[in-house]
């Protein structure tokens, strides 16, 4: 088994195949310098090209594109709500913009897939949509609720539903379910090959892309690199989980950590067994949530927490996973499937962007010409998209309907300092892994005093 290099995304023979780009070979001046190279940075290069056609772009990225969680996720281009309903419809558009960017999420996949088809990219697409799957009765009241909720924020029958048991059972066969939420909107794919075809579609473009170029230091006007200073009208920090790593940034941005496993192409006796050939992107209701996808090549790629935060917000090694989260992923692989016998392929690791209060931010300020994106909490694929053409739009002076989604101009507040930081991330997902065992053995259908406990940490409800 591969631990680490970066991810069996990136390590795939389709996506590794891209190009060794140069790094920034002196002082230079543009018009707009992007800060990171992943899916937020491409986007809003991309939609810049479209805003502004003569503009001089740069994208410097420290390692190279694709390096960070864009090259590292599940898979998912969910159409899923981003931030959460409360912090979000705090701003001028309230919750009719709330509203405005659930339905520009949903719009967003076949947006994204389209763009990507015009520049003959295949991402190994899947429009299946996805499962949330409820073993507890405290899951599935949960997932009751959930649904509830969604309708109140305007998503309907054939947006969002709950599926029996014996209708889950027709779609997969997962030991335990007593149903699942079911909704169409979501695309399986392969993030390598989105990142990658993203960044070939941006540099045909014209957009330079400069990698091994690591920002050293962003204020108004300039960008200080390892190999020589971009003087810009425009910065723009597309950063994510490694916000923390900028100087004076360390408490803007938790670098979360996720934790992926994928197994060795399973046999045809295996997939009868399983069931799951609608292609549904797949995820747990417990609190300590999995997510999964089932690849083009018949494989499962599975994610989930683990180790949760690193001390001083230190980032992992180019993806390398612990193994007691390894035996954790496996432990979930077989508590599902305990009929399948499984061999792991791969395992990596990756941190993603959470604001203190868990919603994202799309911000520039004309004055100085910065401006910055990020914070999906694992909603990335998707909101990066939405992102970057909300920032582009704003660079540009438009007023669009990314404009006047509820993150333009929203701000979030910063994380405490060190130790607090790290003893509420393990208090928190030490909280929610005893809610699980503690929902696990009961039939009640309320939700466990540890995991309101957690939630009362962290703010989420």
């Amino acid at each position: 088994m591969i631990n680490g290099q970066i991810s069996f995304w990136m390590q795939d023979t389709a996506a590794s195949a891209r190009p060794e780009r140069p790094p920034l070979d002196g002082d230079t001046t543009v018009d707009v310098c992007v800060v990171g190279a992943g899916y937020t940075g491409l986007w809003t290069a991309y939609w810049l090209r479209q805003a502004l056609p003569d503009a001089s772009i740069l994208v410097v990225e420290a390692r190279h594109a694709g390096y960070g969680a864009s090259g590292r996720n599940g898979g998912w281009l969910s159409g899923k709500m981003i931030g959460l309903t409360r912090h979000m419809a705090e701003g001028p558009g309230g919750r009719q913009a709330v509203v405005e960017l659930r339905r520009a999420a949903v719009d967003a996949l076949d947006e994204i897939l389209n763009i990507m088809t015009d520049h003959g990219t295949d991402v190994d697409a899947v429009h299946g949509g996805y499962l949330t799957i409820g073993r507890t009765p405290s899951e599935l009241a949960r997932l009751r609720a959930t649904v509830a909720a969604e309708r109140d924020w305007g998503m309907a029958e054939d947006d969002v539903r709950l599926l029996s048991a014996a209708e889950t059972a027709d779609r997969i066969s997962i030991d335990g379910a007593l149903g699942a939420l079911y909704s169409p909107h979501n695309v399986r794919l392969h993030p390598g090959k989105l990142v990658t075809g993203l960044a070939s579609a941006v540099e045909a473009t014209g957009v330079r892309i400069a990698e091994r170029t690591p920002a050293l230091d962003i204020r108004p006007g300039q960008v200080r690199t390892a190999h020589g200073t971009v003087t810009a009208r425009h910065i723009l920090r597309a950063t994510e989980g490694y916000t923390a790593q900028l100087p004076g940034r360390r408490r803007d941005m938790l670098p979360m950590n996720s934790s992926m496993v994928i197994t060795e192409p399973l046999s045809e006796a295996d997939w009868k067994t399983i069931g799951w050939s609608g292609g549904e992107a797949l995820s747990g209701a417990q609190h300590t949530y999995f997510y999964a996808q089932r690849t083009a090549d018949n494989r499962i790629a599975l994610g989930g927490r683990g180790l949760p935060y690193r001390f001083g917000s230190r980032l992992d090694r180019d993806g390398r996973l612990d193994n007691w989260t390894i035996g954790q992923l496996e432990g979930v692989l077989r508590g599902l499937w305990p009929e399948v016998r499984f061999k792991l392929a791969h395992a990596w690791c990756g941190s993603l962007g959470v604001p203190r209060d868990w919603s994202p931010s799309v911000v520039w300020d004309q004055a100085t010409g910065l401006g910055h994106a990020g914070g999906y909490v694992g909603q990335g694929v998707t909101a990066s998209y939405l992102a970057g053409r909300t920032l582009a739009d704003l660079v540009a002076g438009k007023d669009t309907r990314y404009t006047r989604l509820p993150w333009s101009g929203r701000t979030s507040p910063r994380w405490e300092p060190e130790p607090l930081r790290w003893l509420g991330s393990y208090a928190m997902y030490g909280l929610y892994r005893i809610a699980d065992l503690s929902e696990g053995s009961t039939r009640h259908e309320r939700t466990s005093t540890f995991a309101r406990l957690a939630d009362a940490i962290t703010g989420r409800h």
